[in-house]
Formats: C-alpha cells, sequence, structure tokens
C-alpha cells in the first residue's frame, strides 16, 4: 500500500476495530461512577474521601493521554494498547479486594493512566490513515469514549445489584484483557510511507500558512483546550448537584447527564463532516460558540422542561470540541509526532475538565449557588474563542500575505 491506504476499504475496517476498543477501554474511565454509591456505603466514607478515586482516575488519564501519546509514536499503538489493557486489568482485579478507599484511589489512578490508550493515542492512530475524510473519522474514534459511558452502567448494573461492586471490577479486569489485546492485534500494520509523507508534505504547507511555529500552535492549542473545557465542566460535572438544588432530585440529573452524552456522540459526528468540509479550526470555532451561547441559556433557566432542552443543546454544541483539537494537531504538525502532540492537547482539556469541575464546587461554596459558576464558565469560554480567532485571522492574514 501506498498513498492508496489512507481513505482506503482498510482505513474504514481500522476504524472500526478502533471504535470497538475505544467503547471497551474507555470503561475505565466509568466504572468508578458507577461503583461509587456502593464503594463509599462499604468504606463507610464521606462523599468528598469517596469522590477521591475519580479525581484520581482523571489524573491519571490525563497523564496517560502525553505519555502513552509518545509511546505510540515509537512503538505502535499495538504494543501500546496491550500493555495499557494489562495495566487496567490488573488494576481492576487489584482494586476488587482493595481494603480502604485510599488503597482504591492509587489503583484508580493506574487504571486511568491505562484507560488513556484508548482516547487520544486511539484517535492519534486513526487520524493516520485518513486524508480526506480524516474529521469524520476522528469524531467517530472519539465517539466511542461517550459510547462507552452510556452502555456500560446499564450492562453493569444487575452485576453490580446482585454481587456487589468488587464483583464489577473483576469482570472489567477480564473483559478489558480478553476484548481489548485481541482487537488491538488487527492495528498491527503501520502506515506506509509514502502515504505518510504524502499527509505530511499537505501539513507542512498548511504549517507555514498558520503562522505559527509548531511549538507555539501547540501551546495555543493547549490554552484553548484549558479554556473551553472549564466552561465545558461547569454543566457536565454538576448538572445532577444543580438539579437536586432546584427540587428535581437527582434521577432528573442523571437524565439530563445521559441527555447531554447522547447529544454529544450526535454532536461529534456533525463536526466530524464539518471539519472535512471547513476543517479543524472553523469546526472548533463553531462548536465553542455554540458551547457559549448553551452555557447563557442555563443562566435563565430554571424549570425542568428549559433545563432538559438546553441540557440537549449543551451536549449538541460541545460534543465535537475535543476531537476538533486532533483533527487540527493532524492539519498542521506532522504524523511522526501526531502521538505527541494530540496527547499533550487531550492532556489540557482533561486538565480543564479537572479544574473547571473543582472551580465551579469552590465559587458555589462561597456564593451559595451556580449562578457566578455559569459566569465563570462563559469567561473561559470567551478565552478560548479569543485564542481561536487569533489562530484562524493569523492563518488567514498568512495566507494572503504568501506568494503564489
Amino acid at each position: 500500500m501506498g498513498i492508496d491506504a489512507l481513505d482506503s476499504r482498510y482505513s474504514w475496517i481500522r476504524l472500526g476495530v478502533s471504535l470497538l476498543i475505544a467503547m471497551i477501554g474507555n470503561v475505565g474511565m466509568w466504572a468508578i461512577i458507577v461503583i461509587m454509591p456502593a464503594m463509599q456505603a462499604e468504606f463507610q466514607t464521606a462523599r468528598a474521601d469517596a469522590s477521591l478515586p475519580y479525581t484520581l482516575t482523571m489524573i491519571g488519564f490525563a497523564l496517560g493521554n502525553l505519555v502513552i501519546g509518545r509511546a505510540v509514536d515509537r512503538f505502535g499503538i499495538t504494543v501500546a494498547l496491550s500493555v495499557s489493557a494489562l495495566t487496567i486489568g490488573g488494576g481492576f482485579a487489584l482494586a476488587s479486594v482493595a481494603g480502604s478507599v485510599w488503597t482504591l484511589s492509587f489503583l484508580q489512578l493506574v487504571i486511568g493512566f491505562g484507560t488513556a490508550a484508548s482516547f487520544g493515542p486511539l484517535i492519534a492512530d486513526v487520524s493516520l490513515w485518513f486524508l480526506k475524510r480524516r474529521g469524520i473519522a476522528v469524531a467517530i474514534a472519539a465517539s466511542g469514549n461517550y459510547l462507552s459511558g452510556a452502555i456500560w452502567p446499564l450492562l453493569l448494573s444487575g452485576v453490580l445489584a446482585d454481587h456487589g461492586w468488587r464483583a464489577v471490577y473483576v469482570v472489567l479486569a477480564v473483559v478489558t484483557v480478553a476484548g481489548v489485546i485481541p482487537l488491538s492485534m488487527f492495528l498491527r500494520a503501520r502506515v506506509p510511507l509514502e502515504a505518510s509523507a504524502h499527509s505530511d508534505s499537505i501539513t507542512a504547507a498548511r504549517a507555514r500558512s498558520a503562522g505559527f511555529s509548531p511549538r507555539t500552535l501547540m501551546w495555543l492549542l493547549g490554552l484553548a483546550g484549558i479554556g473551553c473545557c472549564v466552561a465545558m465542566s461547569m454543566p457536565q460535572v454538576h448538572i445532577v448537584a444543580y438539579c437536586v438544588d432546584l427540587g428535581y432530585g437527582p434521577a432528573v440529573g442523571a437524565e439530563m447527564l445521559s441527555l447531554m452524552l447522547m447529544g454529544g456522540v450526535v454532536s461529534r459526528l456533525i463536526s466530524g463532516l464539518l471539519a472535512d468540509r471547513l476543517g479543524g479550526v472553523m469546526t472548533l470555532l463553531i462548536g465553542s460558540s455554540l458551547q457559549c451561547l448553551a452555557l447563557f441559556l442555563y443562566l435563565p433557566a430554571g424549570g425542568l422542561v428549559s433545563l432538559y432542552m438546553v441540557s440537549l443543546v449543551f451536549g449538541l454544541s460541545q460534543g465535537g470540541i475535543v476531537p476538533s483539537y486532533a483533527v487540527i494537531v493532524r492539519e498542521y504538525m506532522p504524523a511522526r509526532e501526531a502521538g505527541a502532540r494530540v496527547g499533550f492537547v487531550i492532556m489540557a482539556t482533561i486538565i480543564g475538565m479537572a479544574i473547571g469541575g473543582w472551580m465551579s464546587g469552590w465559587i458555589y461554596d462561597l456564593t451559595g449557588s451556580y449562578h457566578m459558576a455559569f459566569i465563570n464558565g462563559i469567561a473561559w469560554n470567551v478565552l478560548n474563542i479569543g485564542i481561536i480567532l487569533l489562530i484562524l485571522t493569523r492563518s488567514r492574514r498568512a495566507m494572503r500575505m504568501a506568494p503564489a
């Protein structure tokens, strides 16, 4: 295979396998949410302490996107996924016999680190096999994370009810190793040098037109990622608590969160199609602007119907934002650096989610409501939009000034 390897039949088969891996491998990010109430009851700990395993999961997830992304550039995605599956499986198995919330928290750090291989690094690998349809391919691969969050809680609920949270983790230890490792063997092929060189020649032309060095562009995208995800975290992390404060109860909040996630899947697919036509920067600008609008709509929304509607709008707005960063990296940076560069930017978005989730709670404690927390999210969203506009206008100016 040469240049024809890009956007080929094999590319799409490979994408399908990658989506299955993502749906299995990302369970490490959602499992702790499913078992948290049962785990808290067993250890008889406070809610803040019971939330610590999730926090450590996200820290491990952020670090894993960066470190494993670099490993993929050197060793390939199959090695990275196989080692990560063993790491996740071992983490789940040991966590199933954890004697304290602190031991569980440390093991969740390990699980989160391994889980990262099925997100940023896998998305980066998928992007190498597409050129004309890179946007929709990246969006499909990224949707595996949300689909994992929508499917696994339903599949695990019976095991949790009948046998407890420790049995859930034993099941996940087996499923992760037995599912991810065999599937990853289908991804052993590397992108042909001719196809990679052709892709990089187009990337180099775009990079010159961006008006920024790759390092500067990467840091700008990282800052933009923090800004958009601090904003994104306000509804995603606090919507259940917000509904409880309004008197609607946690079940309604959980339904709104599910509505956001399913809207996010639709948004990712639509954004992928847009990215193939408009490019990653313009797609990101559209998504960030719509997310900002949705955050404004939360301010007057207090009724049950209006909150459902705004939550759906929010999900349809924000789902395509994170995958757009991966598309931009591949548009402006060489294939040989894809894993490291995508991993860095994805790590920045996860850091933004972690900071934003804490910051919104801190603002709530200070003010006694989420009103100022929504305004804080809007401010960070405006920062994100400003950076994306800077990249867009600088690129267009550089293209106008470039000699024919």
